[in-house]
């Protein structure tokens, strides 16, 4: 059995070693990418025009006057000192195409006290510049920038395989690490004077171990992150209900027509303000999501500030259909069925985020380790490749050898 494990192990971490490198750099990056984004971009994110700031709803109003093609989608409920209001942006349908109007940027950022706009972007664009560095490592995580194909996205898709094929070789791997419960000791040592190749296949073996608890929840969660809608919640939903969300059934949703009256801002604000004493959420409503597509409104809910819940399960979101107003979904951390809390769980674990400042140290720390991880498990396998191939050629030169000797 021993010879299967390890020959599986090999071709699982061939097969996938490329790209958990370029997951585990990009995660631990954006395990940190609000404060790394801020401190790239002051001149996007920092305000400094004194004066009492504008209500937001004020703001996204001027927006979309200032400029008609433009659709506010996303909206902060609260301005923070000393911060610009990101807001995010579509294009309207051009009514001579019937098609949205392309801005060329989806995330706008306004000075709170004059609604100036202090600067634009694409959010995760395939660009390298300052402003978009950010954004392309968090994108690159999860899709690796691959296209969308007959509406499938190749890259969601990829590296939710290699989740799976990932979680599996977790097992696989320990499994291997313990070749005799007498030398179990030696799994968990680093041969650290010896150095070479010995200090390279403890850091695969030893390292692996150490942090097997860690790389599973990662491998797990990143399949639920990819995955979440064609494969888990299907799984999840067999064993327990799920609370139904606009984003979880878009093929029930139809999507708001051009022109097409829907509740106003206001009154979505007004609605989730109600519905936040009713359903006992202990925050105010801290920004507004709106997808025409979906024709749903979200409210996230935040502390008086607008700051995010950066610990535990996150924040509350309650849905509303942008016609009727009429409820569309929640999910309020803490609540729901078991399956709700599987799924709750799966960012905030997967982020580090579950733990605070501490968990999002762990996570960084691990992703590091997945790349450390997978170039020794390379190294380790051309090294014995190479032996395999000497020693096949030593075996075959007697034989020629013989061959011309005579008798």
């Amino acid at each position: 059995m021993r010879p299967l494990l390890v020959r599986l192990h090999r071709w699982f971490g061939i097969a996938t070693a490329s790209f958990l490198v370029v997951a585990g750099l990009s995660g631990a990056v954006i395990a940190w990418y609000q404060e790394l984004d801020a401190a790239l971009n002051p001149a996007f994110f920092r305000s400094v025009t004194p004066g009492m700031p504008k209500a937001p709803l004020q703001l996204a109003e001027r927006l979309e006057a200032a400029d008609p093609r433009v659709a506010v989608t996303y909206l902060p409920l609260q301005v923070k000192v000393s911060h610009t209001l990101i807001v995010g942006v579509a294009g309207r349908t051009n009514p001579a195409t019937g098609k949205p109007y392309e801005l060329g940027f989806n995330q706008v950022a306004l000075d709170p006290v004059t609604g100036a706009i202090q600067g634009r972007r694409a959010w995760g664009a395939p660009s390298l510049s300052r402003l978009n560095l950010l954004p392309f490592v968090y994108k690159l995580h999860y899709t690796l920038f691959l296209p969308l194909r007959g509406g499938v996205d190749i890259g969601r898709w990829l590296m939710g395989i290699v989740g799976i094929v990932w979680t599996i070789d977790c097992i696989v791997a320990l499994l291997i690490a313990f070749p005799s419960a007498k030398t179990w000791r030696k799994s968990f040592a680093f041969r650290m004077k010896r150095g070479g190749y010995a200090l390279v296949f403890d850091l695969h073996r030893s390292g692996g171990v150490w942090l097997w608890a860690v790389l599973s929840i990662v491998a797990v969660t990143s399949v639920s992150m990819n995955l979440a809608d064609p494969v888990v919640r299907p799984i999840v939903s067999r064993f327990s209900p799920l609370e139904p969300t606009p984003f979880t059934s878009r093929a029930q949703r139809q999507p708001v027509l051009a022109h097409e009256p829907v509740l106003s801002r206001e009154q979505i604000v007004q609605i989730a303000e109600a519905a936040a004493q009713r359903e006992h959420i202990p925050h105010t409503p801290g920004a507004l999501l709106y997808a025409p597509g979906l024709a749903a409104y979200g409210v996230r809910y935040c502390d008086a500030s607008g700051h995010r819940n950066e610990a535990g399960l996150g924040d509350a979101w309650l849905y509303w259909d942008a016609r009727t107003g009429a409820p569309a979904g929640r999910q309020i951390p803490g609540r729901g069925s078991a399956g709700d809390l599987f799924m709750q769980a799966q960012f905030p674990l997967h982020s580090g985020r579950i733990a605070g400042l501490a968990g999002r140290v762990v996570v960084s720390m691990t992703g590091l380790a997945v790349a450390v991880l997978s170039v020794t498990g390379l190294a380790i396998w051309l090294k014995k490749a190479r032996a395999r191939r000497l020693a096949a050629a030593a075996a075959r030169r007697p034989a020629r050898e013989r061959e011309r000797t005579p008798v």
